[in-house]
């Protein structure tokens, strides 16, 4: 549980921009954290739950049948719905009983087992499929009746019919959409609690150790597992500030300044930075025609873009291995070239690579969020550039980046 308290802040941060309950439980079904929405479903905005068995947000009667349901999923595990196809039910602080759907998604940190919750209120829901099932019954009323007037009401009863499936078809659609929105928020939540754990872990690890190694002969050592809190600080701001450009995005609140700046001082930056994520061997071979010369463009964006081509490159290219950076300067438009010697993209998967959270096959056991290749994809549209690439699997990748600009050479 402590583990799970150094992480608290980053936890408040995500669970509060849902508007589903969020709450985590030991193993030991202790209640450790919940959301705002948590709170507010089960009516305790006034007072904190932390620390309260399961069985306080459970209806008595259903103890019993609620811990089969936690005997279950702990054998089969995973991430999954709880009783799937079952009508689940809370209990509110004043007795009140409501319908809930409970999506579960297990992890472990520093060695504790957890299992967090995404909870959803569906008295609304229920009541719509009541509404729905009684119009169905009724509609279904009206055409028994209306056979022994067929000569008269056909029409009418046709056009029922019609309206009938029209009704059907938007309630199957709204509640299709809204499963797969569900799925894709706890997809969401799965892979933050993924992407935090593994740098946080290392930081954790390389914090105490760096502490261990007090002599001046230790230096060497002291400055690697430096680096490597250095590294995954890096790692985890990169993370919150795609998610943050990925939230400007859907708002249409992202705000593009074009200024006049170095481009070997935005190179030099981004090169800078990538040095600290670099594999045994890998190496970056630095463009050598970019000396003295000034664009006008979004300083930020072309930055964003380049550090996220580079960490890709290196995250997916073995060691000992160069990554080239080129840059060809044109009259009214700059090319990036990043050029990586990696794994490469399948061909089933090239079609679907910009694409949100997509990962290829041949990368799902490599770190990443899936969402860095669309964020820049995004960002270049709207400033008027475009991305491509060509890769060939076992061989390597080759990203291409176009933008307009005006060059200024001194």
């Amino acid at each position: 549980m402590r583990g799970f308290e150094k992480n608290k802040k980053i936890f408040n941060l995500l669970s509060e921009a849902v508007s589903e309950g969020i709450l985590v439980i030991n193993q030991d079904r202790i209640i450790i954290a919940t959301n705002h929405r948590t709170n507010e479903m089960f009516g305790y905005e006034d007072s904190n739950i932390n620390g309260e068995n399961l069985n306080l947000l459970i209806p008595d009667s259903f103890h019993k049948v609620h811990n089969e349901y936690v005997e279950s999923f702990n054998k089969s595990s995973g991430q999954r719905r709880m009783a799937h196809g079952r009508t689940l039910y809370g209990k509110r602080k004043n007795g009140e009983q409501f319908p809930i759907e409970v999506g579960l998604n297990p992890f472990s940190l520093d060695g504790e087992s957890y299992v967090m919750a995404l909870i959803i209120d569906v008295t609304l829901k229920k009541e719509q499929e009541r509404q729905i099932k009684e119009l169905n019954i009724q509609l279904q009323h009206k055409v028994e009746a209306r056979t022994n007037e067929l000569k008269q009401t056909i029409a009418k009863l046709t056009e029922e019919i019609k309206l009938r499936k029209v009704a059907e078809s938007k309630i199957k659609s709204a509640l299709q959409k809204e499963r797969e929105l569900n799925h894709l928020k706890t997809e969401f939540l799965s892979l933050v609690s993924h992407e935090f754990k593994t740098p946080l872990s290392g930081i954790l690890t390389s914090a105490t150790l760096v502490g261990k190694y007090k002599g001046e002969n230790q230096q060497d050592k002291r400055e690697k597992h430096l680096n490597t809190i250095i590294g995954g600080v890096h790692h985890l701001t990169g993370i919150l500030k795609d998610f943050l450009s990925l939230e400007r995005l859907e708002k249409g609140k992202e705000v593009y300044r074009y200024t006049k700046f170095s481009l070997s001082k935005v190179v030099n930056e981004v090169v800078y930075n990538a040095n600290m994520q670099l594999k045994d061997g890998q190496n970056i071979i630095y463009p050598d025609n970019i000396d003295e010369v000034e664009i006008i463009q979004d300083e930020r964006i072309l930055s964003l873009v380049l550090t996220n081509l580079l960490h890709n490159a290196i995250k997916y290219s073995p060691e000992d291995t160069d990554i080239d950076i080129k840059v060809e300067l044109k009259a009214d438009e700059i090319v990036f070239h990043i050029i990586d010697q990696g794994i490469g993209i399948p061909e089933e998967s090239k079609k679907h690579i910009f694409k949100r959270y997509f990962r290829a096959e041949n990368a799902l056991l490599i770190q990443g969020s899936g969402i860095g290749l669309n964020i820049v994809k995004a960002h270049l549209e709207n400033i008027g550039g475009v991305v491509s690439f060509k890769s060939t699997p076992g061989k390597g990748t080759v990203f291409s980046v176009v933008l307009p600009l005006g060059i200024i050479n001194d």
